[in-house]
């Protein structure tokens, strides 16, 4: 029972915290790389309770129950897949059969509720920003699942080879190493970045909220509290993304010896290539986006499937 509750205030609490913390270094970078001063470290905290004591509008236009339930499913969604991806670190005996593919369900669910939230809100803008979303969704979503063939194929337990569970797949690199150290795994982690940046919404794949386009788009409407969860979904996002690409593809969060110091540091690189994916690039146009992630992103994920199926002596 206890270890069950250190369970869930490390997938609430913790990764709220830590999401917040991950927002401030995004910030603070950024800022410098444009020569500016940056944030203090509390501010993206002092954001989301500025936005909690102000007033929530809501458009005459607006389906006013979906648009004001669609921030409370996305932030549910992103807490449900940080207490699977936490239980499966702490405690891999609480691993159950299939726990890669509920945390591959429920990390959806922030882009279908930008898209439900962005609908129901009545504005034009909006309802271009929720069509954008879903193109994307569109877009990334099989090359992320055919990204996390290498290691469903190369994870084991002890009577099958290949598993849904997380924590065969972390047992199956802490016996071989790292799945990133092989080439499939290595293509794997490269579509899994980019499929990374997107579902985080930012450049080049910000096209939803475009705020020089759409002024917002998909959170144009939004005020107060339910635009606190959503920022704060998104914090917690930029933690719980890289927590799941450690986990499924370089050997996942240890927190025992010396894993008190890789694993923040795997956390640090993951969140500089994204730094530096969103301040070195453009914001590319919707079609590009979709060509980008069917024409190269899917081709390179397929071949590392391939591969995993060649490794494993089935062609």
């Amino acid at each position: 029972m206890q270890q069950t509750t250190l369970i869930v205030l490390l997938g609430i609490v913790g990764t709220a915290v830590l999401g917040l913390l991950l927002s401030w270094v995004d910030r603070l970078v950024t800022a410098r790389i444009q020569w500016r001063k940056g944030p203090p470290i509390y501010q993206p905290l002092a954001d989301i309770v500025k936005l909690m004591g102000k007033e929530t509008l809501v458009s005459d236009r607006a389906s006013t129950g979906l648009f004001l339930l669609a921030p409370v499913f996305g932030f549910i969604g992103v807490s449900v897949a940080s207490v699977i991806l936490w239980s499966a670190a702490v405690n891999p005996a609480a691993s159950f059969v299939g726990d890669l593919i509920v945390v591959v369900y429920f990390l959806t669910f922030p882009s279908l509720v930008l898209i439900m939230g962005a609908s129901a809100s009545g504005s034009p803008y909006g309802a271009i920003g929720a069509g954008r979303e879903m193109k994307l969704v569109i877009g990334y979503e099989l090359p992320f699942i055919l990204a996390l063939v290498p290691a469903i194929a190369l994870g084991h337990s002890q009577t099958t080879v290949g598993s849904f569970r997380l924590s065969d797949i972390v047992q199956a690199q802490q016996q071989h190493g790292a799945l990133a150290g092989s080439l499939a795994g290595f293509l794997g982690l490269v579509c899994a970045m980019a499929v990374v940046q997107a579902k985080l919404g930012m450049v080049p794949f910000d096209q939803p909220e475009a705020e020089t386009e759409l002024t917002g788009g998909v959170i144009l409407e939004y005020s107060g509290p339910p635009l606190a969860m959503i920022r704060l979904m998104r914090a917690m996002l930029l933690f719980v993304l890289p927590f799941f690409v450690i986990t499924v593809f370089w050997g996942g969060v240890q927190l025992s010896g010396w894993g008190w110091v890789t694993t923040p540091l795997k956390f640090v690189a993951l969140l500089v290539v994204t730094v530096l994916m969103r301040n070195t690039n453009p914001r590319l146009r919707i079609e590009q986006a979709l060509k980008f992630f069917w024409f190269i992103v899917t081709p390179i994920a397929v071949v590392a499937s391939v591969l995993t199926v060649y490794r494993l002596g089935v062609l």
